[in-house]
C-alpha cells in the first residue's frame, strides 16, 4: 500500500483512544503515505504526533454546505487512496466510501467494506477492543505501544507552577450535565488536598473556573492547548475529572487518572484507558462525596512526589 486514508473525526476522548490503533496502521505500512481525516479541533495533536504524513482538517462539512461537501468529495477522488481505515464508523464515515471510490480498499461497518468489522458484539465492546477487533480483521496482527513522548507542550507561558498539584476537570459535554460532578464537590475536594489543585478546561468552560477560583483553586481554564493540558497531566500528582476528553488525554500521558462517572455513560465501554487509569461509578453521579472520592485517591493524597 503505497496511500492509505485513516478516518477519525472526534470527539476528544474517542480521539485519544484512537492512538492505538494509529500506532498499529503506521506500524503495518511504514513505508506508506498515511493521511488523516479529522477535525480542526485534534489537527494539531495529530500532526505532531508521529503517525501520519499528511493531516486534512475538513472531514465534517454541513450536509447542508453542498460546496463543502464537494470539495471534501474532489479531495477524497483525487487521492486514490488504496485502503481506507474507517475507525469513525459513524453513518457519515461510511457514507465517505462513495467520495473516496470503490477502488480502493476498506476497514469498516459498511457491508461493501472489503474488510468489514463483522462482530455482531462489537458495540458491547470498550472501545479500544472495538478498534483493535476491527484492525486484526483488516489484517493488522502488531499492535505496539504507542510512543507518546511526542505528547508534551511548551508550559513557560502559564508561570511558576506549584512543585507538586493535582489536576482537576470539572467539564464535560455541554450537553449532557448529568456527566458532570457538582462544582461544589470539586471545590471541596481541593481544598481538603494537601497540595494545590490546578482546575483546566476549554474557553467555554470560563463561568467554572472562575467560580472554582473564587473556592481557592488555581484556574487555568481557557489557558491551555491539548499538548500543554497533556504537560501538566505528565507533571500532577493526579488528575481527577468527568467523563471527558481530558480526563482521557491526561490518562494516556501517563498520569495516575480518576474519571468519575453517573447515569449519562458506561465505564465498561468507554472508560479512559492509561498505565495509571481509573474509574469511580456512583448513581446519581451528584451523591458521589468528595470524602468517598479522597479515600479511593489514597496514596496519591498522601504522599510521593510528582512524576514526570
Amino acid at each position: 500500500m503505497r496511500r492509505v486514508l485513516v478516518i477519525k473525526l472526534g470527539a476528544l476522548g474517542d480521539f485519544v483512544q484512537g492512538f492505538g490503533p494509529f500506532a498499529a496502521i503506521r506500524a503495518h505500512h511504514p513505508t506508506a503515505h498515511i493521511t488523516l481525516l479529522t477535525t480542526r479541533p485534534f489537527a494539531a495533536l495529530a500532526e505532531a504526533s508521529p503517525w501520519f504524513d499528511a493531516v486534512w482538517h475538513d472531514g465534517r462539512p454541513s450536509w447542508l454546505d453542498l460546496a463543502a461537501l464537494a470539495r471534501l468529495a474532489r479531495r477524497l477522488r483525487a487521492a486514490r487512496f488504496e485502503r481506507v481505515y474507517d475507525l469513525q464508523t459513524s453513518p457519515r464515515s461510511s457514507r465517505y466510501r462513495l467520495f473516496v471510490g470503490r477502488a480502493a480498499e476498506w476497514s469498516g461497518v459498511i457491508a461493501a467494506a472489503s474488510h468489514p468489522h463483522a462482530n455482531s458484539q462489537r458495540d458491547a465492546m470498550h472501545t479500544v477492543e472495538r478498534q483493535r477487533d476491527q484492525l486484526m480483521m483488516a489484517g493488522i496482527a502488531d499492535f505496539p505501544p504507542p510512543a507518546l513522548d511526542w505528547l508534551d507542550g511548551d508550559l513557560s507561558s502559564l508561570g511558576p507552577l506549584p512543585p507538586r498539584f493535582a489536576l482537576l476537570l470539572p467539564g464535560a459535554s455541554p450537553h449532557r450535565p448529568g456527566k458532570r460532578w457538582p462544582l461544589g464537590h470539586f471545590a471541596a475536594l481541593g481544598r481538603a488536598l494537601p497540595f494545590p489543585a490546578i482546575i483546566c478546561g476549554g474557553p467555554a468552560e470560563a463561568l467554572l473556573g472562575a467560580e472554582l477560583e473564587a473556592g481557592g483553586l488555581i484556574n487555568l481554564v481557557g489557558r491551555t492547548s491539548l499538548p500543554q493540558l497533556a504537560a501538566l497531566a505528565r507533571r500532577a500528582a493526579f488528575t481527577l475529572g468527568n467523563d471527558s476528553g481530558p480526563t482521557h488525554l491526561a490518562a494516556v500521558a501517563g498520569c495516575p487518572t480518576w474519571a468519575l462517572f453517573g447515569a449519562e455513560s458506561e465505564p465498561f465501554r468507554c472508560a479512559p484507558r492509561g498505565p495509571a487509569a481509573h474509574w469511580l461509578r456512583h448513581i446519581p453521579l451528584a451523591e458521589l462525596t468528595p470524602e468517598a472520592v479522597l479515600q479511593s485517591l489514597g496514596a496519591s493524597v498522601a504522599g510521593g512526589s510528582s512524576h514526570s
